[in-house]
């Protein structure tokens, strides 16, 4: 079982290596990638049209050289751009499949060995990120809404004051869909304040479930770790931070 379980985490890594340079095809050529990576063009070529797959040594060496390149942290770097308001449009972040998929393989490494059963997120613009995690964590997806739904008997809920503004929102979620046994990941594209993600594992605590972590591909700044309580040796996982502006 163990020499099944090390094959198959060496097939993933080859098969992530190729994705990795099928993103970086995106913005470099084959001759400047072959000159960052030692490969002849025609290997690279190969590789990144699926016609071979890299060995396990070779997967390694290129991951390596790949993530400065084009990894997670970089192609967040590529699309995070403020206006004069200090405001960017997380469009093409939360719809970039690239970066999706990186993520859920980076949250899969992330939690790999701690005990998850569901991934809970806030609507709307977490959803994408938290539906390709869910699948590559092989759990199920919950999403907290701002509105109760017709035909739930029954919710968990929570209401938050947003910072500055004194506008109150309430986040549901139906009673029956987070069970006491359940070990839940909070998982959001963005962090800002904080009081989202207070309010998601307030309502966890509510279920007498388990908090297994935070995950989020950004954060604005460091306040939000004042509102955000975990237990004890409970992680929080963030891809990049930015300062806000």
């Amino acid at each position: 079982m163990k020499r099944s379980s090390t094959h198959a985490e060496e097939l993933k890594l080859r098969l992530m290596t190729i994705e990795l340079l099928q993103a970086a095809k995106q913005h470099y050529t084959y001759r400047e990638l072959s000159s960052k990576t030692g490969l002849p063009v025609t290997v690279l070529s190969r590789y990144a049209k699926g016609h071979v797959l890299p060995n396990t040594e070779r997967a390694r060496t290129l991951w390596k050289i790949l993530k400065k390149l084009v990894g997670l942290e970089a192609e967040l770097g590529r699309k995070i751009r403020f206006n004069k308001n200090g405001y960017f449009d997380n469009t093409w972040i939360v719809g970039d499949f690239n970066i999706l998929r990186q993520a859920a393989s980076h949250a899969l490494n992330t939690f790999a060995g701690r005990r998850v059963t569901i991934i809970l997120t806030a609507a709307v613009d977490g959803i994408p990120l938290a539906t390709m995690v869910a699948d590559s964590l092989g759990v199920n997806l919950v999403i907290a809404k701002r509105n109760k739904e017709v035909g739930v008997p029954a919710f968990l809920e929570e209401t938050y004051v947003l910072s500055n503004s004194g506008v109150t929102m309430t986040l549901y979620v139906p009673k029956n869909a987070l069970k006491r046994r359940d070990s839940v990941l909070i998982v959001d594209d963005m962090i800002k304040t904080g009081e989202t993600q207070a309010a998601l594992i307030n309502i966890i605590q509510r279920a007498r479930a388990e908090v297994a972590g935070v995950y989020s591909l950004i954060a604005i700044g460091d306040d939000w770790r004042e509102r955000i309580t975990l237990p004890k040796g409970c992680p929080i996982e963030v891809v990049t931070k930015v300062r806000p502006k």
